[in-house]
């Protein structure tokens, strides 16, 4: 069993490599996303812009689409969890497009919201078992689904109402750094991979 994390190449790694590691499974980066999908676990990590994202996944995005549309686990952490969207008003490019919807800036005074945060209308069994009821965020832009019923957790920042994490078949993705977020964070990601690879 492998978890792959696609990297962007837009920043460090370690600290979501290191959570992932402890699980026990092997753990590989990836900067080919068609390479990457062939993976028992797909990770989109949360660090970089979405334009410069969107062009890394251009020449795969049918083909990643079509892999989370059938099945492939996936975890899309902060941008990760923007990119499964149709696109951004933070730049230009296309996202993966398994959620509809696009992701706008946070409209709030303060801007980034950075720091903890807690979730509520936590509807999904994972989120709930971790535990994880504040997380940690660092984030201007947030995704606005066509569609609220993919959301499966949500947070205000100031006035905004915005989902947490939203849930399509075996991807989920969180606005938060679940790796940041000390040990429920760390439960969370132990949870879904362990949902992916029953023991």
């Amino acid at each position: 069993m492998t978890i792959t994390v696609f990297d962007y190449g837009a920043g460090n790694l370690h600290s979501l490599v290191k959570v992932l590691e402890g699980t026990g499974h092997a753990v590989r980066l990836e900067t080919d996303l068609a390479r990457a999908l062939d993976t028992s676990l797909l990770v989109l990590p949360g660090v970089g812009a979405f334009s410069a994202a969107a062009s890394r996944i251009a020449r795969a995005r049918t083909q990643t689409f079509e892999a989370l549309r059938t099945g492939l686990p996936c975890l899309g952490i902060c941008l990760g969890m923007q990119l499964l969207f149709d696109a951004s008003d933070e730049g230009s490019g296309a996202g993966i497009g398994l959620i509809p919807g696009r992701v706008t800036r946070l409209t709030a005074v303060r801007v980034p919201q950075i720091g903890w945060n807690s979730l509520d209308g936590v509807s999904d069994p994972l989120i709930t078992r971790a535990a994880l009821r504040t997380a940690y965020y660092a984030n201007s832009f947030v995704c606005r689904p066509d569609d609220p019923a993919a959301v499966v957790a949500w947070s205000t920042h100031e006035s905004d109402r915005f989902p947490a994490a939203v849930r399509a078949g075996n991807t989920l993705g969180v606005q938060f750094h679940p790796e940041k977020s000390s040990t429920p964070g760390v439960a969370f990601i132990r949870q879904f991979i362990d949902d992916v690879f029953p023991r």
